[in-house]
């Protein structure tokens, strides 16, 4: 490689010291070493890493107190910490601060070299999606995903329905050492039971009916990179129980194979529900909770930053003109103001259905409040009021099932599976009303 990584090794112990320089220059990376806290910020003040190893505790401080000088002094340099005794607490207080992994020592050669792999420097990626708005919340929230990005624990990206988890999930990835590699991201909610661990491991040919050819699970898709894994709630029991086997072995087996897979993805996960809730009402595993939720990461709602609701409604409106300035709508005073008194249930992906829709709908490429029909407080009317004349009871119980159908599927970006099970129907059923109602 070309230049070759330059590894920080801080270790109090004369045998771990000489062990790693021994290893990394084997591996073909140039290292220096230091004994304390004070030496170790002298070579930082010398010299520039790719990498830092440093030892949990040490005579004059402790490896947590480097990794708060490295994000001071904003070096762009990842610590991963050495520790004998890497108790859960240890690692998770250590992952929460930023370190991007915690080795136990003697630390194995395997590990190490899985780590030099994952820290490689990397060009930016180009053409990303960001994450758009100046308020409070949301300058937090970038400044939490730039200090986590490059750590491999897992993170659960908490947040209401429509508030941007994914984006946030994307960031991680982009501004983390697997950049370069693969991001897959699977809404478990929309797949069905039978089929998953197909799509999750993957199949061998003839391992049931369909399967006529061998076919890699999105593990195997994510090796070297990062699994999204949206709605992880929706999870069924007994796929929890495979997915907990495989993150604790980091291997899955296919369907239909004898031997197990080798796989290196960083879990993220989220769930517009409460997670913990869900374990205690016995839906959710408390132990599969435990592996994924290593540092939760929690999305901001839309209506804790109104501020940030004219930027979002201005680049979305350019992304609806698609470049042509002659199709751009002007969101007028009237409507940025009704917007910003909203209280966004949905969230931005509702901001972008409203201004989806005022886009199609308003006069002369400008945007009244009125073109944007908003409700009171936020609610949506889930009954078509009845009017005063006479009525067709058939015609109008149809146009509320048409209109709670399609908030369903707007709810979930119209995937019928995910619809189907908000509303309590069984995905026959949904697809018999769909066609019925000419929605298909």
């Amino acid at each position: 490689m070309s230049p070759r990584q330059k590894v920080l090794i801080v270790d109090n112990d004369p045998g771990i010291r000489e062990y790693l320089e021994i290893s990394l220059g084997r591996m073909q990376r140039h290292t220096r070493s230091a004994r304390t806290l004070g030496e170790a910020r002298r070579w930082l003040e010398r010299e520039g890493f790719d990498l830092c190893l440093s030892d949990l505790h040490l005579p004059d401080g402790t490896g947590l107190e480097l990794l708060e000088h490295i994000q001071h002094q904003q070096l762009p340099m990842p610590l991963a910490i050495l520790s004998a005794s890497a108790r859960q607490e240890t690692a998770a207080r250590a992952l929460q601060a930023g370190a991007i992994d915690v080795l136990s020592k003697p630390v194995a050669l395997a590990r190490l070299r899985e780590l030099l792999n994952n820290t490689r420097p990397k060009a930016a990626p180009s053409g990303n999606r960001s994450l758009l708005g100046d308020s409070a919340p949301m300058q937090e929230l970038r400044d939490q995903i730039g200090k986590l990005a490059r750590s491999q624990a897992a993170i659960y990206i908490s947040g209401e329905s429509g508030s941007g988890k994914e984006l946030v999930a994307r960031a991680l990835h982009d501004q983390g050492p697997r950049a370069r590699r693969a991001f897959v991201a699977i809404n478990c909610g929309a797949i069905p039971p039978e089929l998953m661990e197909s799509e999750f491991f993957g199949h061998r040919k003839g391992s049931f009916s369909g399967a006529i050819e061998d076919k890699p699970g999105l593990f195997q898709a994510a090796h070297g990179g990062t699994l999204f894994l949206d709605e992880v709630a929706d999870l069924p029991l007994a796929m929890q129980v495979k997915l907990l086997r495989a993150l604790q072995e980091k291997a899955v087996r296919c369907v239909g194979g004898q031997q197990e897979v080798q796989v290196d993805v960083r879990i993220l996960c989220a769930t517009h529900k409460a997670l913990q809730a869900q374990v205690h009402a016995g839906r959710f595993r408390q132990d599969l909770y435990y592996r994924l939720n290593v540092i939760e990461l929690p999305v901001p709602p839309l209506r804790a930053r109104q501020g940030d609701i004219e930027p979002l409604a201005k680049a979305i409106l350019e992304r609806l003109a698609q470049g042509n300035s002659q199709q751009l709508a002007r969101l007028q005073p009237s409507a940025l103001l009704a917007l910003q008194g909203y209280d966004f249930p949905g969230n931005v992906r509702e901001l972008e259905n409203l201004l989806e829709r005022a886009h199609t709908l308003c006069e002369n490429r400008r945007i009244e409040a009125h073109d944007l029909r908003l409700t009171p407080n936020g609610a949506h009317p889930t009954i078509v009021p009845a009017p005063a004349q006479v009525i067709d009871l058939e015609d109008y119980l149809q146009e509320v099932e048409r209109r709670l159908i399609l908030q369903a599927l707007e709810h979930t970006r119209w995937n019928r599976t995910a619809a189907a099970q908000r509303l309590n129907l069984s995905f026959r059923s949904m697809r018999y009303r769909l066609k019925k109602l000419g929605l298909d």
